[in-house]
């Protein structure tokens, strides 16, 4: 009897998944869905939400049409805060942003007007190691050189790491960096420092560099002056890390909270209220899109470093990052609003 019940149960189980693997692909089947990317094309963001929306419908149950649209504006916030308040709640809409942006709200910053615990996070697609440079005509050759001379930089929006990590070198380390921001991607500020416009960019990630601008560090168009990240990036063993250009415990704590969102370097989310079997379904299609050997090669071709990360795991961050002791985060903040 026991035997018995214990097969009906499973069944019932097993029946009750079917169904509502069903009820996902009736609902998808037809529709398109939408990531929005918060940046402009040609950018990081845009490579990686425009591969995952070539192959991840043909994991999504009902295989429906995905599509990347850009929502630029605000170094990425914009797109959040029309994920958490004006995008619809069925799982037809998602997005990529600054790996910054999830922080912001957390920091202090009133331009980002949600909360990134409510948000549906669906994964990430790799971990991120960014980099300082300056153009090869500035003056400015190295870490050294630019904590101790006048040094300009570009940026995306308030919440961009090439806006805020400058921020704390110039409070913590002296540093007199000035960042001219509202430049729409990536791509834009690295055409800024070739056009003269800037010195330099204290935010490019690394891998983008390397394969993308291979001929920068070739021909010696860039100098790498430190690394951001909590840890050193294999090809950068002598490149100084951020936290080692101060020397004090609590000045290194304030820069490793601006490091921790280097763990969620391409962060796809959604808005809440995703009915859960539908967001189940975008976790696991998003993470069988990144083990698709279809997409991988494609990644490879285009210079993309796949490392993933599950939204269950993002969450995980955000809420150890939610409990740093309160004395730090609020340096952090006196910093960052330049208190």
């Amino acid at each position: 009897m026991i035997l018995r019940l214990a097969l009906a149960l499973a069944l019932i189980g097993f029946s009750g998944h079917a169904q509502g693997q069903s009820g996902v692909a009736d609902f998808y089947r037809g529709k398109t869905v939408r990531v929005l990317i918060g940046f402009g094309p040609g950018g990081s963001s845009s490579l990686y939400a425009e591969l995952l929306a070539r192959y991840m419908g043909r994991h999504l149950p009902g295989n429906p049409t995905v599509i990347g649209q850009h929502m630029p504006g605000a170094g990425g916030l914009a797109v959040v805060n029309h994920i958490a308040s004006r995008s619809p709640r069925d799982g037809t809409e998602f997005a990529i942003t600054s790996r910054n942006a999830a922080f912001e709200p957390l920091l202090g910053n009133a331009s980002a007007k949600f909360d990134p615990l409510a948000l549906n996070w669906i994964g990430n697609a790799n971990v991120e190691t960014s980099v300082c440079v300056s153009w090869h005509t500035s003056p400015v050759k190295d870490a050294a050189a630019m904590l101790s001379q006048p040094f300009v930089g570009g940026g995306t929006g308030s919440d961009s790491l090439e806006v805020s990590m400058p921020k704390v070198l110039n409070a913590v380390a002296g540093a007199k960096i000035r960042v001219v921001s509202g430049y729409p991607s990536s791509v834009d500020i690295l055409l800024a420092m070739e056009r003269g416009e800037v010195q330099g960019f204290c935010g490019i990630g690394w891998t983008y560099l390397k394969l993308r601008k291979a001929d920068w560090l070739k021909d010696r168009k860039v100098n790498v002056l430190f690394q951001m990240a909590l840890a050193k990036h294999p090809d950068l063993p002598d490149v100084p890390q951020a936290q080692d250009l101060v020397a004090a415990p609590s000045d290194k704590a304030v820069i490793e909270v601006l490091l921790a969102p280097q763990d969620m370097g391409r962060p796809f989310f959604g808005p809440p209220g995703i009915p859960q079997e539908r967001l189940t379904a975008l976790r696991d299609a998003f993470a069988r899109t990144l083990a698709d050997p279809d997409f991988l090669r494609d990644a490879d071709k285009a210079g993309l470093e796949i490392q993933y990360t599950s939204g269950e795991a993002v969450e995980a961050l955000l809420r150890r990052f939610n409990d740093t002791p309160r004395d730090v985060l609020e340096r952090a903040i006196s910093v960052l609003r330049g208190g």
